[in-house]
Order: structure tokens, then sequence, then C-alpha cells
């Protein structure tokens, strides 16, 4: 028996980092994280106690493009019906208090089943990946997802702006580091302009390390580190270095000059947080990732840009903001937790 069961939605690791950043101000509170593939790997690292369990469907990205939008949402449809079984027997095993959930919907469905108090962790309160026939059963999964948002005891969105009726705002969450920026690049070996290119959890970003490889001989004086993540392990000759898969990739984003990624809400949120100028591109079809990217003014047409903007934001001024995020997400699941005890 634990107090909180932590599901954690291993579909990229940004639900996962934000989940360590909130858990880094856990004290005293018996918890067990939920989740698979490289998440669960990330939380290892952080000597948190979980069930690696879930295998999630891969985007099928060709050429930095979502390929087929719908059959990936049936195969997500049957990870779904799947999380179910599985979160079930682990909520009857652990009979835990209180079910915080990343974006894992399955999870929620069954602790209220079960009358279990949830609280919802999330960037999205629908998704639009699917058109024609398959907008019609997108329809009637978003329709399922509101009803499990409004069961929640709490919901809580990484970004600013007043609260709604058991919506609560906290701003970004993001890991904090005990070192200056000085002593980071220090550990890391950053002598001279360095830029951090990151894909996150999946393959899916392979595109950017491709055209990073095509300019890299006109980016002079450059030095590039990859994080490739946990399905990239690649060498490359020159002034590359690729780190594979990391948990420290705020350490990075925090001592390098300037970033290109994914548009994930977590890295972006990292990247504004430690003042680091960023530059995102999104998976083209991918909504999420395209309404992020448009929000700090990037497409994926940047892409053809790319050498141009890198020398740009090589040269821009860091512009840190405070976030407060985590500890307020914390807060919140603590007083939660407190109130059904």
């Amino acid at each position: 028996m634990v107090d909180m069961l932590f599901f954690s939605s291993p579909i990229g690791l940004g639900h996962a980092t934000r989940d360590v950043a909130i858990a880094n101000y856990f004290q005293n509170v018996s918890t067990k994280f939920v989740t698979g593939s490289g998440a669960a790997k990330l939380f290892s690292k952080y000597n948190f106690d979980v069930h690696d369990v879930y295998n999630p469907p891969n985007f099928n990205v060709q050429n930095g493009a979502l390929q087929s939008p719908l059959r990936w949402l049936w195969k997500y449809y049957k990870y779904y019906k799947e999380c179910k079984s599985i979160s079930s027997k682990i909520l009857v095993e652990q009979s835990p208090k209180l079910v915080v959930s990343d974006e894992d919907f399955a999870s929620l469905s069954i602790a209220q089943e079960k009358s279990i108090p949830t609280i919802l962790i999330t960037d999205i309160l629908e998704t639009k990946f699917a058109r024609g026939l398959g907008g019609f059963i997108e329809k009637k999964m978003n329709r399922s997802m509101r009803n499990i948002v409004e069961k929640c005891d709490v919901v809580i969105l990484p970004e600013n702006g007043v609260d709604e009726d058991n919506i609560k705002r906290v701003g970004p969450i993001v890991r904090e580091t005990k070192f200056t920026r000085e002593e980071l690049r220090k550990k890391f070996d950053f002598t001279g302009k360095t830029l951090v290119v990151s894909i996150g959890g999946t393959d899916a970003g392979k595109f950017l390390i491709e055209k990073i490889l095509e300019i890299q001989p006109r980016l002079k004086d450059v030095e590039i580190v990859i994080v490739s993540g946990p399905s990239l392990s690649e060498s490359y000759e020159g002034k590359i270095r690729n780190l594979g898969f990391v948990e420290n990739l705020h350490e990075l984003i925090f001592a390098a000059d300037a970033i290109v990624s994914l548009a994930g809400k977590s890295t972006i949120d990292e990247a504004r947080a430690y003042g680091t100028p960023g530059i995102f591109i999104p998976i083209k079809g991918h909504f999420e990732q395209e309404d992020n990217a448009r929000d700090e003014g990037f497409s994926y047409d940047d892409l053809n840009n790319l050498e141009n903007l890198i020398q740009e934001k090589l040269q821009q001024k860091r512009n840190p903001t405070v976030t407060d995020g985590a500890r307020k997400a914390n807060q919140i699941i603590l007083s939660t937790l407190e109130s059904n005890a």
C-alpha cells in the first residue's frame, strides 16, 4: 500500500521531466511511479520507485511530417485499453490514497470507477490529430477525456492564467539545478559557442539531426551537442558530440548558448526558465507541437532557415524567467492527499 500512485505518460520525455520536477519536492510521502520506455529510465535515474509497464505506440514520422494519424490514433486506442488493464491491477495491489496522472487517462478512468481521488496534470484538454472519419472517432475519444477531466478532484495546467472550476494554473513546471551556469559549462566542457540539439524521447525528431549535419560545416566555431534520447546512439565526426540519453537536459540547456529542439512544452519551458535562446521546430501535422511552436514564433518551414536562425540565436541575449510551477503543483497534490487521508 502506498500514499500515492503517480502515472506518467511515456509518450516522449516531457511528461516525466515535469513530474520529476514536482516529485523532487515530495517528503515523507510513499509514492510509486507507473510509466514505460525512456520515461521509466528517467525516473530510475532520479532514484524514484518506478514500474516500467507501459509500451506506447510510436509516431510514424517521415522527413519531419507525421504519417497516417488515423492509424496512430487506432494504435493509441488499443494502447489505452491495455493501460486500463495494467493500471487496474496496480491499483488493486497498491490501494493508493490518491492517483496523480500526467496525461495517462486510462489510470484516471479506473481510479474514478473505484472512487479514488484523482489529479490530472496536462497541457491539453482535447486532441486534434485526425480529420474526416478519423475526426469522428477522435471526437468520441475527446468526449470521454472531458468526462474524466470533469471528474478529477484537481486538474493542474503548467501555464499562467486564472483558475476555474477544478482547473488550477500553476505556471511552467521545470526542474531546478543547484549549479551556476559557469559550473555547468565547466562540467560539460563547453568552451566556446555551444548549441544543444534535442529530439526528445523517440526517434521522431531524427530529421532535426539530419538537418544539423547538413549545415554543420557552415556553422564555424560552433560546438554542437546532440541529445538524441534513448532511441539513437550514432556517433558523429568533427565538432559534434552525441550524448544519447541524459537525465539532466535542463542543465545542458542552461549551459548552452542556444538550443534547437522539437516543440515539446517541457523543453520550451526549461529554455525559457534558464534564459537560453531557442529554436523550436514542430513535427508537421502534430497539432500540439505546431501550437507550441506557433506560440514561440516558429513553424515546420523554419527548418529551411535553420542556419540563419541558429546564428541569430547564438548572438541573442539571455532572458531567464522565474518559475514556481513545480512547487505550486506539489502543494496542490499534498493538500489533496491530506484532505483525503
